[in-house]
């Protein structure tokens, strides 16, 4: 995965839009790749799903609580993806009052297949989700790789630990010291 850039997809995202009345002042908005990745350095961190305990209670909200801690080590976004749309990855962000990490909808995973990373979750009823991992994206290109252990279809745990943002920010802590 390090050195290799990451698939060019189109994002379906759901953007505000103040000329909107009524209880939805929400409009489409594609979003690509490049979009998200080009031009500088990004964690993206995927799970299995928006509103799961594990992504819920520890994941999401510890990249929120440490950004400026990523952004003082050179990072300068968080993204979380998961094979949801954008409706239910508004909605958790919201949920989680995010101000700092972006949520990004691979609502086909077809971004989350490229990458090599969609799994069987049927044994959960989820169906083709994407397995926990975490990247370091400079400018489109992984940097470094975080993976959990196991990666399999109808994985009976949920491993987490390696792609969880305290190990990723010590590892590009780590790496900046030895620079």
């Amino acid at each position: 995965m390090i050195g290799r850039k990451v698939p060019n997809v189109t994002f379906r995202t759901r953007v505000r839009d103040e000329s909107i009345e009524g209880p939805n002042p929400f409009r489409w908005q594609d979003m690509t790749s490049d979009d998200y990745f080009k031009g500088k350095r990004v964690v993206l961190f995927s799970l299995p799903g928006a509103f799961t305990p594990t992504c819920s209670t520890y994941q999401l909200p510890d990249f929120e609580k440490l950004f400026p801690d990523f952004q003082a080590a050179g990072v300068d976004d968080i993204y979380c993806m998961s094979v949801n749309d954008a409706f239910v990855m508004n909605a958790w962000a919201k949920g989680q009052n995010l101000q700092n990490v972006k949520v990004i909808p691979d609502g086909s995973g077809e971004f989350t297949r490229k990458m090599g990373m969609l799994v069987n979750k049927d044994n959960l009823g989820f169906g083709m989700r994407s397995w926990r991992y975490a990247a370091v994206i400079n400018d489109g290109v992984v940097e470094k790789w975080f993976e959990e252990e196991g990666f399999s279809d109808l994985c009976e745990t949920d491993p987490y630990g390696v792609s969880s943002p305290q190990n990723i920010l010590e590892n590009i802590r780590e790496e900046a010291k030895a620079a």
